[in-house]
């Protein structure tokens, strides 16, 4: 018997809620993996100042999961909470896409609360649309099967995505190195990440370009999610049961 029972990957919500997952996990995880080195390098932060930062986005996400979760418990509706969800990631990933080397951090900290917002209203809700879809003696496959191809998503993204920010950044810093009549060494601009060794001037110029390769970022991450919505919009709506098919 397979391990992923194929009628379950056949019924419509679980079907739309493995292409959500997958969006999902292309935008999550191919935008956030660069946010660390976005503070660190482009804005100039040590590791542990860059992972406290990551805070708002986690906070975020523990409001969205667990007060979604509590008025899901206690009015049925789950649907609401996944175009809400979907929407702020959209929204939170499009405003990431604005950001540069000087943005303000507080404006900084809102967007990537709002992306962790729209994380908690939809990830742990896909997977609760599709246990309340299936039969009790196939959620746990249901299940797995969502968390497993939000994970193919993930490593999907932060590969492509990763192959475009060092693209992005190779080609800026170079421009930039250029403009400001500073050779460019055969192997590249991104050869270095010690960017407090660099001159000051250079430092810049590298800031500036992973700044705008990680704006990068976030923009496809937000035309991405956008499938995750349209997805989200053809799942039917069951009210949450209250009884089980033992």
């Amino acid at each position: 018997e397979p391990i992923i029972p194929l009628k379950i990957i056949r019924q419509r919500t679980t079907a739309l809620s493995i292409v959500a997952s997958v969006a999902v996990g292309i935008a999550m995880f191919g935008s956030t993996t660069f946010l660390g080195q976005y503070f660190q390098i482009a804005r100039g932060f040590s590791p542990t100042e860059a992972g406290l930062l990551m805070l708002p986005m986690i906070a975020g996400n523990l409001a969205g999961s667990v007060g979604s979760g509590q008025l899901i418990s206690r009015f049925g509706k789950w649907k609401r909470f996944l175009i809400a969800g979907t929407i702020m990631v959209i929204a939170g990933a499009g405003l990431a896409g604005t950001m540069d080397h000087e943005t303000d951090m507080l404006l900084v900290s809102v967007y990537i609360f709002v992306l962790g917002l729209g994380m908690g209203l939809l990830m742990q809700n896909l997977v609760l649309a599709v246990q309340n879809t299936v039969r009790v003696s196939e959620v746990g496959s249901a299940s797995a099967s969502i968390a497993f191809f939000r994970t193919v998503g993930g490593a999907v993204g932060v590969s492509v995505l990763g192959a475009v920010m060092s693209s992005s950044v190779s080609s800026r810093a170079a421009d930039g190195l250029r403009a400001a009549n500073i050779p460019v060494s055969d192997g590249g601009a991104g050869d270095s990440l010690d960017i407090g060794s660099m001159p000051a001037a250079v430092q810049g110029i590298f800031r500036a370009a992973y700044g705008d390769a990680t704006a990068t970022i976030f923009q496809i991450a937000a035309v991405i999610s956008v499938v995750a919505l349209i997805a989200v919009l053809l799942i039917k709506e069951q009210v949450l049961r209250r009884t089980l098919d033992i």
